[in-house]
């Protein structure tokens, strides 16, 4: 399965839950149930992933986690804020480089609609 054919799913059921539960829940709740329709659907799905940093090839203790990992090819960023800000999409570009991923996607369950809060990110991945 590709990248975007992943996503695809993934963009399919963040518009399940949310059309199911709205906005306003933690994000903990979404990325509980996220992670189990995403399994439910047959994905291979990793949580809560650390990332090392590593720096002029040491690496260090501090850590960034990753929210969920799928198929080992997509990182998926989940937020329930009012909005997105930019410094959102920049951390997700930061993992998917520093993880060596080409797409990823950044999902605001906390949106009144969901179509606006899901933002896809890429690293040298044609669009």
């Amino acid at each position: 399965m590709t990248e975007n054919e992943i996503a695809k799913i993934v963009v399919d059921v963040a518009f399940q839950l949310h059309s199911k539960l709205g906005p306003g829940l933690l994000e903990s709740v979404y990325e509980e149930l996220f992670i189990y329709k995403l399994r439910e659907r047959g994905l291979k799905v990793e949580e809560q992933i650390e990332l090392p940093v590593i720096f002029e090839n040491k690496k260090f203790k501090s850590t960034f986690r990753i929210d969920i990992l799928v198929e080992n090819e997509i990182i998926v960023e989940l937020k329930s804020v009012e909005q997105l800000l930019p410094i959102h999409k920049k951390q997700l570009l930061t993992y998917l480089r520093l993880a060596d991923k080409r797409l990823g996607l950044l999902i605001n369950f906390g949106s009144a609609l969901i179509r606006g809060g899901i933002k896809r990110i890429v690293n040298g991945l044609s669009e």
